[in-house]
């Protein structure tokens, strides 16, 4: 038979690195679109992440039910319009069930480093046990609120009592009767201490900074209505859009909208008004920044319980701790018999403590020394074949993350398919891409209410906002619909930049 030699088919050996949300939806994604050889190492015995790991009291989502789940996966039985984190967890185990992706996962599998070798133009993932596995595509998808933040407190080592982080309850220790120090006013918090105020003998509240707190819109979804969900999935699909439509709105108060922020300040200082009746706790839980420049909560029993007899909130700034209590710098002694920090997550060092080497041996964390650059969140230069899941400068503060997720899988799919249709067995971000993609993040990042005064977790030390997306969520959308090869320069197995035209 005449004609040119056939080329051998490009591998795709992919591994995901993480079984919640984002790995989990990769799997599901790359599958369909055709790529079986799928390897997914999870550290934990289930998957589910964040929604597996964080059992506290109380503990749920503060996007609607319909939005934050796949697109490809309805469920159209959640029981409340906000989804608790039992049935977060359910549906991620359900879903993985329905689509067989158990033979996929490997549990109990913890990532201590990744690197890329040139000569091959693969990845090398080293396991905890020792174990190495090659690939040909890394995805990591352990995203930003996957490592508890522990801060710095003298004394913190020497306190006798219990002290647990929210995101590793010990559901083992009673605190019925307890005094309860709690270290923190950020999402958890407001969400475990009014379930644990009822057991408690006295808890105290420690607050840095008063978060805005608005009303919760939650409710029972009827038994009527999923009925109908199941029966015309359309509807369900129809309320997922009006709810995503909704959430997308709130993005104009983070983008320096007067007339939608002032608006959010009424409602935040009336819900304070409605529920707390001392003017002097008032004041103390009324923030001083503008809304959104920390995140913005929801509750309704948070302010009812800040409000009761036993519990205390602690707005002098912690000194230290001692055996038996948490001392402010005013000299006030606080005695507790259990610590619980409600201090969030270390969401801006991204992939640590894993070590990810790169091209010449290039470490990822010094690459982003100086700021988390990429091109979408998801592209690295320096680091081919590596994409990124809810990565740096794709989080948001008003709409769901699965709607993120799933649009920038649909760009790493496209890559995948060029991959493998024009030959090129791995390419690596243009830096001018990733200098210019980093550049405008930062520029529009400006004028938004993230940098408006206050300190918060979507900050990192320099000052830089490398966490969240300074956009609406449709203009991502938009930007990650067609893979563009252009971005990137293809590479051949020993490392160096390939000069077929073809491949741009």
């Amino acid at each position: 038979m005449g004609g040119q030699p056939l080329t051998p088919p490009v591998r795709t050996r992919v591994v995901i690195v993480g079984a919640g949300f984002a790995g989990i939806a990769a799997a599901i994604v790359f599958r369909e679109a055709g790529f079986g050889d799928i390897t997914i190492l999870e550290q934990a015995d289930e998957v589910g992440g964040t929604w597996r790991d964080n059992t506290y009291p109380g503990c749920a989502c503060d996007i609607p039910s319909h939005l934050y789940s796949f697109s490809f996966a309805a469920n159209p039985d959640w029981t409340r319009a906000y989804p608790t984190q039992p049935e977060i967890e359910a549906y991620l185990v359900r879903t993985v069930d329905e689509r067989d992706l158990r033979p996929l996962i490997r549990f109990g599998r913890t990532v201590t480093e990744m690197r890329w070798n040139d000569a091959s133009a693969t990845w090398s993932v080293h396991l905890a046990d020792g174990e190495q596995l090659s690939a040909d595509v890394v995805l990591n998808a352990t995203g930003p609120l996957s490592k508890p933040l522990v801060p710095h407190i003298v004394g913190l080592d020497e306190f006798q009592g219990t002290v647990f982080h929210s995101a590793r309850w010990d559901h083992g220790h009673d605190l019925t009767g307890e005094r309860v120090a709690v270290i923190g006013t950020g999402a958890s918090a407001v969400q475990f201490v009014p379930e644990i105020a009822d057991r408690a003998a006295h808890v105290d509240v420690f607050q840095r900074t008063a978060p805005w707190v608005m009303p919760r819109e939650d409710r029972p979804v009827p038994i009527w209505k999923r009925r109908l969900y199941r029966r015309l999935p359309f509807l369900q699909r129809l309320h997922r859009w009006r709810i995503y439509a909704q959430q997308e709105l709130l993005a104009f108060a983070f983008f320096g909208n007067e007339r939608v922020t002032a608006k959010i300040v009424e409602m935040g200082e009336d819900h304070i008004g409605e529920q707390i009746a001392d003017p002097e706790l008032r004041r103390r839980v009324t923030p001083a920044f503008t809304p959104g420049c920390k995140r913005l909560l929801l509750s309704n029993d948070w302010y009812p319980t800040l409000a009761r007899s036993h519990v205390d909130l602690v707005t002098s700034p912690i000194s230290h701790l001692t055996v038996d209590a948490v001392v402010t710098v005013d000299g006030v002694a606080h005695p507790a018999d259990t610590v619980i920090l409600g201090t969030g997550f270390a969401a801006t060092d991204f992939l640590t403590p894993m070590r990810v080497y790169g091209r010449g041996g290039v470490e990822l964390s010094e690459t982003w020394r100086d700021g988390a650059a990429t091109h979408l969140g998801m592209s690295v230069s320096g680091f081919p074949n590596l994409f990124v899941i809810v990565g740096p400068n794709t989080g948001l503060g008003h709409n769901s993350i699965v709607f993120m997720m799933e649009a920038q899988l649909h760009w790493i799919v496209g890559a995948l398919r060029y991959r493998v249709a024009h030959g090129v067995v791995a390419f690596d971000l243009r830096p001018e891409v990733q200098a210019a993609s980093y550049a405008e993040v930062q520029a529009r990042m400006k004028g938004t209410v993230w940098l408006s005064g206050c300190d918060s977790w979507y900050r990192s030390e320099d000052g830089h906002i490398d966490t969240l997306w300074p956009g609406f969520t449709v203009d991502y959308w938009r930007r990650t619909r067609r893979f563009d090869p252009s971005v990137y320069v293809p590479l051949d197995p020993t490392g160096d930049s390939e000069a077929r035209s073809t491949h741009g």
